[in-house]
C-alpha cells in the first residue's frame, strides 16, 4: 500500500513542476522591470505589455489545451509546456530587442497557460480517490514555491553580478530570465518517466494499459473497480452529449455564474499580480535600493508560500466564506493604509546646495545635477509636481540635459522621496497573506463546487478566462496608473475593490463546506 501511495505522490509531484515554472515564469518579470525599461527605453504602456503578454499568451492557451489534451493526450501537451518554458527562457535572455523579448514572454504564456489547466487535471486523473485532494493540492503549492524561487534568483542573480562587473544593467537582468532553463529541462525529463492518463488511455481504448497504471497508482485488486468507475463516467459523459456554452448562460445558471464571475473578478482586480510582478519597482518607490527591494520581494514570496499552507490547513476546517471574510478585510485595511502613506509622502531635495547636487549627482550626471540644484529646499506634493519643476529647469539647461532628465524622472523621484518605508513593506506583508489565504486559494476551490457537474468544465473555463482577462488588464494598465494616479491613487483603486469584495462575499458568496456537490447544485440551481 505505501508502495502505490509513493508512486502516486512521485507522479503528481513531477507533474505538479509545471505549477512551479508557471510561477517563477509569472514572479520573474519583477526583477527585471526596472533594467528592461532603460535597456529598450520603454514608456509606461510598453512596459505594461512587456509584463502583461506573458498573461495574454496563457489566456490564449487556456482555450485550446483542454481540446488538445482530449486528443492527443495529457502528457503530450505537458510536455510541449515544457519545450514551451525553455524556448521562452532562452529567448528572453537573449532578446536583442523589445519586440523578441514580447514574442518570448508571450511563447511562455502558452506554457503557463497549458500547464495551469492540464496538470492538477492530470493528477485528479491518476491520484487515489483518499488522496486526490492532497496531490491536487501540490499543483497550488508549487506555483506560489516557484514565486518564492522567482524572487530569490532574482536577488541573488543582481547580487552576483554586481559584486563582479562594474555594469550589470543588461546583464543580470538576462540570467533572470534565461535561469528558468534548468526546472524547464528538469520537467522534460521527469515527463518521460510519467505514465500516460489512465482516463485518457481509457477514452482511447486502450484499457490494458489503464489498467497497468490504475494497478501502480491504486494496487491490483482495486485497478479493475477504478476502470470501471471510469468506464462508466465516460459512457454518462457521452449519453448527456456536447455542453454548449449557451446552457451556461441560461437564467438557471444565473446564481452561480455571478458567484464564480464575481470571485474571479475580485481575484484579480485587488492588485494582486500587479504587486507580485512589479514588486521591486513598488519598494524602489518607497525608498528601498535596489538590493534591498529585492530583498524584501523574497519576503513577499515567503509570506505567500507560508500563508498558502495556512490556507491549505484552514479551508476545509474553518471553512470557504470565513476566509473570504477575513482576507478581504484584511486585504482592504492594508491596500488602504498603503493608499494613504503614498498620498501623504512628499518629494523634497534637501536645503543645502552641496548636498542637492550631490544627492541629485547619484542619479544623473553633474551637468544635470547643477542644473536641478535650484530644487534644493523645494517640497513637492506630487511625483508629477517634482516631474515638471525638474523639466523646467533642464530645458533652460539644453537639449542634452533635457534629455537625460526626462529619461531619469522615476529614478530622480525615487531619490528624493520622504515617506515610511517600513508602513509600505509591513502593509503590502499583510495584504499578500491575507490574499494567500483567501481569494487566491479559495476562488479555486469554490470553482470546483459551485457548478453543477454537467456544465464544470465549460463554467470553469469561462470563469478563468474571466479571470484572465482581468489579470492581463491590471497588470498593463498598472505602469499608466502610477504615473497619472500615482502610487496613492492605484492603491486606493485596489483597496476600494478590495471592500467591494467584501461586500459582495457577505450579500452573495454562500459556505460549501462540509456539503456535497450534489446539494449545493440542488441549493444554487434551485434558487436562480
Amino acid at each position: 500500500m505505501r508502495e502505490r501511495s509513493n508512486y502516486s505522490t512521485l507522479v503528481a509531484f513531477a507533474v505538479a513542476l509545471g505549477g512551479f515554472l508557471m510561477g517563477f515564469d509569472s514572479a520573474v518579470i519583477s526583477g527585471v522591470v526596472d533594467p528592461i525599461k532603460a535597456r529598450f527605453r520603454l514608456d509606461a504602456d510598453q512596459l505594461g505589455w512587456a509584463v502583461s503578454c506573458l498573461t495574454l499568451g496563457a489566456t490564449a492557451a487556456m482555450a485550446c489545451a483542454g481540446p488538445l489534451a482530449d486528443r492527443f493526450g495529457r502528457r503530450p501537451v505537458l510536455q510541449v509546456t515544457a519545450l514551451l518554458f525553455t524556448v521562452s527562457a532562452i529567448g528572453s535572455a537573449l532578446a536583442p530587442n523589445y519586440a523578441t523579448l514580447v514574442i518570448a514572454r508571450i511563447v511562455g504564456g502558452f506554457g503557463v497557460g497549458g500547464a495551469l489547466l492540464i496538470a492538477p487535471i492530470y493528477i485528479a486523473e491518476i491520484a487515489p480517490a483518499a488522496q486526490r485532494g492532497r496531490l491536487v493540492s501540490f499543483n497550488q503549492l508549487n506555483i506560489v514555491l516557484g514565486f518564492s524561487a522567482a524572487f530569490f534568483s532574482n536577488y541573488f542573480l543582481d547580487g552576483y553580478f554586481a559584486s563582479r562587473v562594474d555594469d550589470v544593467s543588461d546583464l543580470a537582468w538576462r540570467w533572470m530570465l534565461g535561469v528558468e532553463t534548468v526546472p524547464a529541462v528538469l520537467y522534460s525529463l521527469l515527463l518521460l518517466w510519467v505514465p500516460r492518463s489512465p482516463r485518457w488511455l481509457a477514452m482511447h481504448g486502450r484499457d490494458d494499459e489503464a489498467l497497468a497504471v490504475l494497478a501502480r497508482a491504486n494496487g491490483a485488486g482495486a485497478a479493475a473497480a477504478a476502470l470501471a468507475e471510469v468506464h462508466a463516467a465516460i459512457a454518462r459523459a457521452r449519453a448527456q452529449g456536447r455542453v454548449g456554452v449557451g446552457e451556461v448562460l441560461t437564467r438557471r445558471m444565473r446564481r452561480v455564474m455571478v458567484i464564480g464571475l464575481g470571485l474571479g473578478l475580485f481575484q484579480q482586480i485587488t492588485g494582486i499580480n500587479a504587486i507580485f510582478y512589479y514588486s521591486t519597482t513598488i519598494f524602489a518607490m518607497a525608498g528601498a535600493a535596489r538590493d534591498v527591494a529585492l530583498g524584501h520581494a523574497i519576503l513577499v514570496g515567503i509570506v505567500n508560500v507560508v500563508f498558502t499552507l495556512v490556507a491549505m490547513r484552514l479551508i476545509d476546517r474553518l471553512g470557504r466564506r470565513p476566509l473570504l471574510i477575513i482576507g478581504t478585510s484584511v486585504m482592504s485595511v492594508a491596500l488602504l493604509t498603503n493608499a494613504w502613506e503614498f498620498h501623504s509622502a512628499t518629494y523634497r531635495v534637501g536645503a543645502d546646495p552641496v548636498a542637492a547636487v550631490a544627492k541629485l549627482g547619484e542619479v544623473v550626471s553633474e551637468p544635470a545635477a547643477r542644473a536641478l540644484a535650484p530644487l534644493g529646499g523645494l517640497t513637492f506634493a506630487s511625483q508629477s509636481e517634482l516631474a515638471a519643476a525638474a523639466a523646467r529647469l533642464a530645458d533652460a539647461a539644453g537639449p542634452a540635459v533635457a534629455d537625460e532628465v526626462a529619461g531619469a524622472k522615476d529614478e530622480l523621484a525615487k531619490a528624493v522621496l520622504q515617506l515610511d518605508g517600513t508602513v509600505v513593506l509591513v502593509s503590502i506583508m499583510a495584504y499578500i497573506a491575507a490574499f494567500a489565504i483567501s481569494l487566491g486559494p479559495v476562488m479555486w476551490a469554490m470553482f470546483s463546487e459551485i457548478f453543477p457537474m454537467r456544465l464544470r468544465g465549460v463554467a470553469i473555463s469561462i470563469a478563468g478566462f474571466f479571470n484572465s482577462l482581468v489579470s492581463f488588464g491590471v497588470q498593463q494598465l498598472f505602469p499608466r496608473g502610477m504615473e497619472t494616479i500615482g502610487p496613492g491613487g492605484v492603491f486606493a483603486v485596489f483597496g476600494g475593490f478590495a471592500l467591494l469584495g467584501l461586500g459582495f462575499t457577505l450579500l452573495i458568496v454562500p459556505e460549501t463546506k462540509g456539503r456535497s456537490l450534489e446539494e449545493l447544485e440542488t441549493e444554487l440551481m434551485g434558487e436562480a
